[in-house]
């Protein structure tokens, strides 16, 4: 608890000691007695021993709107101010090739999508050796045949990992392909109306572009025109990769090696054009690494406003002066008024 205004405080307590001097002054005697000696002897009611209660609950009343005056107040923790920060689109294939289980988790089978999504939550909210992308408005596209823009881009970083985590592999085969170059344009695309100054796309796939009406070296120029840096992401083991399938006797899930295709000259291109780098995610540990790389490149330096905020206290105070006021006051005219 602290007080915005103590001289207030201070200059205001002053006037009980100047009120107590008045209120025991005497005034002239309505009727005079040549003695009242007899009068003191008589025994004193209950009027006589409260009379001091009037001027005492006034000077509370005092006291009391004298703390409201000063304002007391207590501080809330601090409030950050962001004042700017990173636009950052994360644009993941989630193509029927992101089954694959080649990026082994804590000695656990979990499919390459899996892993993304976790390390793209654990970039965004931070750790210990990570304080996270708060100031940063993120978006996220998501591509297979078809891209579509899932979140745009926002602060609200609740809202945008509730997305990611309900993000899942095509499941219809007439969904299914690599239409690389539509999700990188349509994340630059997102990114070009946002009025942050730098702005990043981050390109996760596991395939080779496939279909779509934008080529990967046409959405290239467009982020390079729109001055938007793109890292890219390979993501898969090298050689074969065990992807489950159905066997048609028993109808039950196996997984078979099937060779891991990655176009990495497209994606290291499409990196150098825009200033951006290209890396390889083997296996978990890398995909975190790598997440923790970008993290540490894309930094920049945010001088923050700081400020507190107060929830005002000075409410009570103020009733109970009036309380008091009122109270002492009343007293002091009816029941135990005093003559003179």
């Amino acid at each position: 608890m602290e007080l915005k205004d103590p001289l207030l405080l201070l200059t205001a307590l002053l006037a009980i000691p100047v009120y107590r001097f008045l209120a025991r002054g005497r005034g002239v005697a309505a009727v005079g007695f040549s003695n009242v000696a007899a009068a003191a002897r008589a025994p004193r009611s209950w009027r006589v021993r409260l009379a001091f209660l009037p001027p005492l609950l006034v000077s509370l009343a005092v006291a009391a709107m004298a703390v409201a005056l000063a304002r007391p107040r207590r501080p809330d923790d601090l409030t950050r101010v962001r004042t700017e920060g990173i636009a950052i689109v994360m644009v993941v294939d989630r193509s029927s090739s992101m089954e694959a289980r080649d990026l082994v988790r804590d000695d656990q089978s979990v499919n390459r999508l899996a892993v993304v999504k976790e390390r793209f939550v654990a970039f965004v909210t931070g750790g210990e050796a990570s304080p996270g992308r708060k100031d940063d408005a993120i978006g996220l596209v998501a591509f297979a045949r078809y891209a579509d823009g899932l979140c745009p881009l926002t602060l609200d970083h609740g809202s945008l990992l509730s997305i990611v985590n309900d993000l899942e592999i095509v499941s219809q085969r007439r969904e299914d392909g690599t239409a690389l170059g539509e999700g990188l344009g349509l994340a630059v695309e997102r990114l070009r109306k946002h009025k942050a100054r730098s702005k990043v796309a981050i390109l996760l796939t596991d395939g080779v572009n496939n279909t779509g009406d934008i080529s990967p070296a046409q959405a290239a120029d467009l982020a390079r025109a729109n001055d938007v840096k793109v890292y890219c992401i390979g993501a898969g083991t090298r050689g074969m990769a065990p992807c489950p399938v159905r066997d048609p006797f028993t109808g039950r899930a196996v997984l078979r090696p099937r060779p891991v295709r990655i176009d990495e000259a497209t994606l290291k291109d499409i990196a150098h054009q825009t200033g951006g780098r290209y890396f390889r995610a083997t296996d978990d540990d890398s995909m975190a690494d790598i997440y923790r790389e970008i993290d540490q490149l894309e930094r920049t330096e945010i001088s923050e406003t700081r400020y507190l905020n107060y929830h005002e206290k000075y409410l009570p105070f103020a009733t109970a002066g009036l309380v008091l006021l009122g109270l002492g006051c009343g007293l002091g005219g009816t029941m135990l008024r005093r003559l003179p």
